[in-house]
């Protein structure tokens, strides 16, 4: 494990993403960060004690403490995507010194949206539909629920996108995971919207400018709404990041930036649309 111990931390998370899924998106980062990337809990490289066990936020959340502390370079930066901007959420919630701002992009709290109900018994049932061996099932329920696909393997001798290649046995591992453990407590999941509102740490709440109206857009504006925060448009849809990752790095440079010590929902100020191009990195795989 190394990395620079002069430039601010950063850390990205996702669920149930890997580490790799940030590659481009943490080499346009590395000039100006210490990028941290990382496996969370029973996924790919992280094994489990009790592989039984729910990865509700608050969990995970105490994992990501616990790896800012050994990395001894906080407080942290954290771009959390997906489920992993839930545990962002959950991190500055229970513990707010190890976080020095937070960028959630599309978190899917679907508890905060008028039809909650509808959406928890959408994600019961497409469960159970996986646990009953209908994973084809579950995915076409999931996918026309959420917007959002898995990605198919791409096509052989593609280097650009080898590095993101993740064989089929662990495409079926962490989709394993995410039905049976990770989807249905994450998106149970209600933020302390007190603890967020009062905590000294600035956050931006981020939606894809071509999800709006899917499910994970939708909770990131809830979510940005009872925050009294302007819902900051970040590139493409849920995985923008992977699709436009220099206009994302942009983005999250501008803030990342030192100056903004203040809430940037508080001045009304929104994220500039697509300003210039970043540098390189290499990402930890924790």
């Amino acid at each position: 494990m190394t990395y620079a111990a002069t430039a601010p931390l950063l850390l990205m998370i996702g669920s149930p993403m890997g580490s790799r899924g940030f590659t481009a998106l943490a080499t346009l980062l590395a000039a100006d960060f210490t990028v941290v990337s990382y496996d969370p809990r029973g996924i790919l490289r992280s094994t489990l004690s009790d592989p039984e066990q729910p990865a509700p936020p608050e969990l995970v959340a105490d994992d990501v403490r616990r790896l800012i502390a050994e990395l001894d370079a906080g407080p942290a930066h954290v771009f959390g995507n997906s489920g992993g901007a839930t545990t962002g959420l959950a991190l500055l919630a229970r513990h707010p010194d190890a976080v020095r701002s937070l960028v959630a992009h599309e978190p899917p709290v679907t508890e905060l949206l008028p039809d909650a109900r509808q959406v928890r018994a959408a994600i019961d049932d497409l469960c159970e539909d996986y646990a009953a061996g209908r994973r084809d099932v579950a995915l076409r329920k999931y996918s026309a629920l959420s917007g959002v696909g898995f990605a198919s393997p791409p096509p052989a001798g593609q280097a650009s996108t080898r590095a993101l290649y993740t064989p089929p046995k662990d495409v079926r591992a962490i989709l394993d995971r995410f039905f049976g453990r990770i989807l249905q407590p994450t998106t149970r999941y209600r933020p302390d919207v007190d603890a967020l509102r009062t905590a000294s740490v600035p956050v931006v709440v981020a939606g894809g400018t071509t999800s709006r109206g899917q499910l994970y857009h939708r909770t990131a504006a809830a979510l940005a709404e009872l925050l009294d925060t302007p819902l900051a448009a970040f590139p493409a849809g849920h995985t923008g990041f992977q699709e436009h990752p220099e206009p994302f790095a942009d983005l999250l440079r501008e803030a990342f930036a030192p100056h903004r010590h203040t809430r940037m929902e508080r001045n009304g100020t929104q994220l500039p649309g697509q300003p210039p191009v970043g540098a390189h990195t290499e990402p930890l795989d924790h």
